[in-house]
């Protein structure tokens, strides 16, 4: 479900709480009309796209009148906008506090247990929106999704079997697969994948031609063998004078992602990258942008990583229209499961695409020893791999999302201190100018989509270092526009 279809934040004349509660009265009517203003401040920064300045004023809103569920229903909006999903159900559930009778609230709620995999729990709100306006069509339309993705997730369940452990990989019949005399698209050359190919294929997917699903399996195949053969944890070596780049989030947004190699250079042994997850998701051309990433990983399988991100996973695919793109769904959950989960270079840089941990105690060894062959579970190293993000106040806390783990300066301080590391490079969060520095310089963040769903308005940024100089340099980018 994507939440640009959900209803819009509640305006003037919605606010008031349609349950008896005296408490109201006791704010003064001055005090309750400078909340509307606040709230009508924070729907003008919701409408320009500006979630962060619409959060900060829902929230002096609620400071000057707790008592209007609107007010929470409509900061749990933005929350969702900024993938908060934690901080969104938190506010859903204050606004039901306020106003059981507040269907807003029920859509909010559902959004955000649907980000979350929590689908069964997300269908029974979106179930009860649908019985009180049977003739709301999104109403409609999101509870049929959901149930959808329900009976999908009770079908598979059904039919597994002991035998599980066998691979998809291992029913397809390539050679079974036969190129139509009229496909004019990219061919292998002597057996497999060269530069040719894949500029040949960067080319075809800019024309929004299609490569044959004939190649596309190969690819998958091969490419999830070289995945398999990798560790949890990845050791790149960068010579003196080298250069290496890292980039973050790229959510198919595939001509962002031509336009990075046009400024950056192509990937090749002598212009290494690390992409650092959320290659899929959100954008229009997951499968462009995943198959031309896995080619160049095959043409240079020592000078071009690969991370996982939140995003390559099942759920995640559910929810953002990755799966839906592709037939071959199951093969790419497949080789998502065999992804590196963090790259250290040099020993002293690490990079994951979320962040840090809970525990304290935690070592450069005890990432090695992930078993990181299966779906993204909900707590545990993996999951704070995947989906923490940095606070600026000291310690650990509940992550916004409502899943992984928010840390602090001192957190990423005595991280580095224990494992003999300069600093931490992670994702998964947009920031305006495409990164961010943070943690006393010892935590960074890059992001890789500008634009980010074609309404953030943020730059892209890539990460660029040398062997001998490991000072991080930043490249911030605009998005490309298409006629």
């Amino acid at each position: 479900m994507a939440d640009a279809d959900m209803p819009p934040p509640d305006g003037k004349g919605d606010s008031d709480p349609k349950v008896d509660n005296d408490s109201t009265n006791d704010i003064p009517e001055e005090q309750r009309k400078e909340a509307e203003e606040m709230k009508e401040k924070a729907n003008e920064f919701f409408k320009r796209q500006d979630y962060n300045q619409a959060i900060t004023f829902y929230t002096r809103a609620i400071e000057l009148n707790p008592e209007v569920a609107a007010y929470y229903g409509n900061r749990s909006f933005a929350h969702l906008r900024t993938e908060s999903f934690g901080l969104a159900l938190q506010d859903a559930a204050k606004a039901l506090a306020i106003d059981r009778g507040y269907i807003k609230a029920y859509y909010r709620r559902a959004s955000a247990n649907m980000a979350l995999g929590k689908f069964k729990v997300a269908l029974k709100d979106f179930e009860a929106v649908a019985k009180i306006r049977p003739n709301d069509k999104d109403a409609k339309a999101k509870f049929n999704e959901c149930k959808k993705i329900v009976r999908m997730q009770d079908f598979q369940k059904a039919i597994a079997v002991e035998d599980n452990h066998k691979s998809v990989a291992d029913s397809i019949d390539v050679q079974s697969l036969s190129i139509e005399d009229d496909y004019t698209g990219p061919r292998f050359e002597n057996g497999g994948v060269t530069l040719e190919f894949v500029k040949d294929l960067m080319q075809t997917f800019k024309d929004q031609k299609k490569l044959h699903r004939k190649y596309a399996y190969e690819v998958l195949l091969i490419v999830k063998k070289v995945f398999e053969g990798q560790p949890s944890l990845v050791d790149i070596t960068v010579p003196p004078e080298e250069k290496f780049t890292i980039c973050g989030d790229i959510h198919g947004q595939y001509y962002d992602l031509l336009n990075i190699f046009e400024l950056n250079g192509l990937p090749s042994q002598e212009n290494p990258y690390l992409f650092n997850g959320d290659f899929v998701d959100r954008g229009s051309f997951s499968v462009e942008c995943i198959l031309v990433l896995f080619c160049f990983k095959l043409l240079y399988p020592k000078h071009f990583f690969m991370a996982r991100g939140n995003h390559e996973s099942m759920t995640m695919n559910q929810m953002y229209g990755f799966e839906g793109e592709s037939q071959m769904a199951d093969l790419f959950t497949e080789i998502f499961n065999l992804l590196p989960l963090c790259h250290c270079i040099n020993n002293k840089i690490l990079v994951m695409h979320g962040g840090l941990f809970r525990d304290d105690a935690v070592t450069l060894n005890d990432l090695r020893k992930i078993d990181r062959n299966r779906q993204p579970p909900e707590s545990g190293l993996m999951c704070e791999l995947l989906w923490s993000d940095p606070q600026p106040v000291c310690g650990t806390g509940d992550s916004k999302r409502g899943v992984g783990t928010m840390f602090g300066p001192d957190v990423t301080k005595k991280f580095l201190q224990r494992n003999k590391l300069d600093y931490i490079v992670r994702s998964h969060e947009v920031k305006q100018e495409g990164f961010e520095v943070t943690h006393d310089g010892k935590c960074i963040t890059v992001f890789s989509a500008p634009n980010y769903c074609d309404t953030m308005g943020n730059k892209g940024a890539f990460i660029t270092i040398k062997g001998n100089d490991l000072t991080p340099k930043f490249t911030s980018f605009d998005a490309v526009v298409r006629d």
